[in-house]
This record gives C-alpha cells, structure tokens and sequence, in this order.
C-alpha cells in the first residue's frame, strides 16, 4: 500500500470510512403503493405499511452491504428538502409554474410557501426517526438527513415566494431568526429520541461555485461574499449548543435529479468561508466528475474536520474502477491526511421520488466497491 496511506485506520463513529449520502432508489413496492394512495384506493395507514415494511429491508440491505450507519432511504418523502419544510408549521406545500432547472430537465413545479410563522412542531419526520431507530438494532448507526438552514432560506427567496413571506415578515431578519429557532428546536426533538447524527445537504454551496450562477447574481447586484458570510453564519447559529454527542455533517453537491445536474465548477470559490468556517464535524463532497473541480480547496478545511470523498457516481450505472478511486484518494491526501478522509457515493441514489437513471443492483454494487476499497485502505 502506498506511504499515502500509512496509518489509516477505521473510524467508529460518523462519518464512516465507506459511508453513504443519504437516500436509495425507491423500491416497486413504494412506488406502487404511493400511485394507489394518490388514486384513494389505498389509505395513509396502508402506504405507512407498505414504507415501514421496505424501510427494513433497506436498513438490513444496508447493513449487509457493510454500511455503519444507516437511513431510511428517504423512502417516505418526495423530495430530499421540500418535504422536511412542508413538515414545519406556518410551511405550506404550493405549485409554482416552472420548477428546479436542471442541466437537462426541468423538475416538478413544488415549492414550499408560508402560511404564517416558521415553527418547528409535530413534525412528521420525527415518527420517521422513531421508526428507522427501531430497525436500526444496535449495531447501526440510525442517520437523520434534511435540508440545511440556508437551503431553506433559498428556497423562500424563490421570486414564487416572497409576497406570502412579505406578509408574515417584517424584514429578513425576522424571518431568519425564526429559520434558526425552527432548526435549534429540531435538533433537539431529534436528540431527545436517540439521534446522535444529523446531515445537513446543502445545494446552496453547490451554487456558489458556478460560474454562470455567480455571473447572473452579481449582475443582479448580490454581493456573494457577503452572502456566502452570512450563510455560514445562519448554518452556524442554527447547530450553535447543540448537545457534545450529536454530530452534525453537510453534503455539497451540484444538484442530483433524474442522473442530471445543475450546477458546474470546483469548491475554490467557497472554500475559504465554507471549509474554513461552518462549524462541522465533516463534508460530504461530490467529486465523481471534472464539474467538481481538482481537491486543492480541501487545503482550506479546518481543524481536524473529516472530508468524505465522493468518487462513486450515483447518477450512472457502470461501476467505478477500483485502482483509479484509490489513486484519486492517494491524490486527495497531498491536501487531507488519509486518517481525515472517507469514501461515499458522490450523492444519494434518488434525491426526488423519480430516482436516478441506474438499477438497484448498480446501485448496491457501488457500496460494495466502496466497502470494499475501505478495507483495503483503512485497516
């Protein structure tokens, strides 16, 4: 093995050494029971069977596979972020007339809109949680993943949103307060049931490194430094004195819909504010492809924070080869030390209910490359 590899050892808490980003292809199974429940030939309680029955088999698949922690797959929701809003009071579910633009596809027209002041309450993901703690057993990690602060934040910033935030808010201070009122107050229902890890995706970072994207909002006259400033400020003040034994993570990527992407370019333009200042445990960082960009930003993470690497594609079918992801981990450590670094899917498997363009036999193939390149490299 090489010296770049000299003293890598296998981590027992989160991240993992061959970890996952969150969420799986949804199954026949739920997909067939969701088009029935839509149709009113099925009840609410009746899908709820359907989700808890192949949530477990997922979460013994996972396990199977090697998988330390593990989640339910988001098989419960549509989307990866909107479903978590939808769940908060004074968040509505609403149509708008174009959706998310993709490089290729345009998604679903959904966006979540306000009814009155953002609260955290009875949210439905906290039953969830429950739940997949208690397939989890204990010997697995349970993992809650949902949208982080700001990525929130963008999407009542959509131009569909701001007439009903005008009418609730004030000013944008306000409104943020209570963004970060919402999140300190899930971390802890979270927390009071047993979770000891939240995952916070974050599609804003994603954005930012953009060319075009950065381009078309400096036009619009948006200081993005100060922006970026401020994003990190809003995540940070949302996990500020969250209990010593929850760990919080992010996940960056580019946009991951129906194997399409939104966004291009490396992470050199919000390094410094993003690896050097949001106070993470560690990044889940897409690097699958040339759009990621080279792994010179990581010299700006901090600390002793964990850098999950990325290098297995979940938007396509052919499987990775084995010696080039161990080059491209051995080149990742001219910047992190390989006892900091971890190796993951560049995303999850079926960001939105439609699931990305590959099978579920693909898809548990690439874990197995995974755990099987972490063995390799972390004793």
């Amino acid at each position: 093995m090489s010296d770049a590899f000299k003293g890598a050892l296998q981590r027992e808490m989160v991240p993992f050494r061959n970890d996952i980003v969150g969420s799986f292809l949804r199954p026949t199974e739920i997909k067939e029971a969701r088009l029935k429940f839509e149709k009113g030939e099925i009840s609410a309680e009746e899908l709820k069977k359907v989700e808890d029955e192949q949530i477990k088999i997922l979460v013994e698949k996972e396990k199977q596979v090697g998988l330390k922690g593990v989640t339910d797959g988001e098989f419960r929701r549509s989307w990866w972020h909107l479903d978590f809003m939808w769940g908060l009071d004074g968040v509505d579910k609403a149509s708008i007339s174009k959706g998310y633009q993709f490089n290729d596809e345009v998604t679903r027209g959904e966006t979540a809109s306000l009814s009155g002041k953002i609260k955290f309450g009875d949210h439905p993901f906290l039953e969830h949680f429950k739940y997949l703690k208690s397939v989890a057993g204990e010997d697995a990690l349970p993992r809650q993943t949902i949208p982080a602060p700001v990525q929130f934040l963008a999407e009542l910033d959509r131009k569909d949103n701001l007439e009903k935030v005008k009418q609730f808010y004030g000013s944008k201070d306000e409104m943020i307060a209570d963004i970060v009122q919402a999140y300190k107050d899930a971390i802890m229902a979270f927390y009071n049931l047993g979770c000891r890890n939240i995952q916070l995706d974050d599609c804003t970072w994603g954005m930012f490194c953009d060319a075009n994207y950065r381009n078309m909002m400096e036009k619009a006259g948006i200081d993005l430094d100060k922006t970026e400033d401020m994003y990190v400020e809003i995540n940070n003040a949302a996990i500020e004195g969250h209990p010593s034994d929850m760990i919080i993570n992010t996940h960056v990527c580019r946009g991951n819909y129906h194997s399409t992407w939104a966004a291009s370019g490396g992470y050199q333009p919000v390094a410094k504010p993003l690896f050097g200042k949001e106070n993470v445990t560690g990044y889940y960082l897409e690097f699958d492809t040339e759009r990621a960009g080279d792994f010179s930003p990581l010299k700006e993470v901090s600390d002793d924070k964990i850098v999950v690497l990325g290098l297995v594609s979940s938007k396509v079918g052919a499987l990775e080869n084995k010696e080039e992801v161990i080059n491209r981990i051995k080149e990742a450590t001219k910047y992190v030390p390989i006892d900091r670094l971890c190796l993951s899917p560049q995303c999850g498997f079926a960001s939105t209910e439609e699931g990305n363009k590959l099978t579920e036999e693909q898809q548990w193939n690439k874990l197995k490359l995974i755990k099987e390149i972490s063995d390799e490299i972390w004793k």
